[in-house]
């Protein structure tokens, strides 16, 4: 059975352990790198990751843009947001109701 998991700074993923979704608390770095490396290539069909470390692992992260698993999807954190999240939001209602009936602007 397929895992969910949330990587990113401390005070960004905690919360995430209350749903039943494995937390991997990564400060930026090498340690990062290596713990997305580890839980993208197994066990896990979604993989919450915040915008800050996202930015950061984005050459990584798009080797894994055409497979359908696993579905890495930026979120924001607490701090060093720069709106991935929230456009990927966007995209998704757009492509999924046809038209942006969430932020109108």
């Amino acid at each position: 059975m397929y895992r969910i998991a949330a990587i990113g700074d401390r005070d960004s993923v905690y919360g995430f352990g209350v749903l039943g979704i494995d937390v991997i608390a990564v400060e930026h770095g090498d340690d990062a790198l290596r713990q997305f490396k580890k839980i993208s290539n197994g066990e896990y069909a979604v993989i919450y990751i915040t915008e800050s470390l996202a930015a950061e692992l984005e050459d990584e992260i798009e080797k894994f843009a055409e497979r359908p698993l696993p579905a890495i999807i930026p979120i924001p954190g607490v701090k060093n947001n720069n709106g991935i999240g929230i456009a990927n939001v966007k995209k998704a209602v757009e492509k999924a109701v046809g038209s942006d009936i969430i932020f109108n602007d």
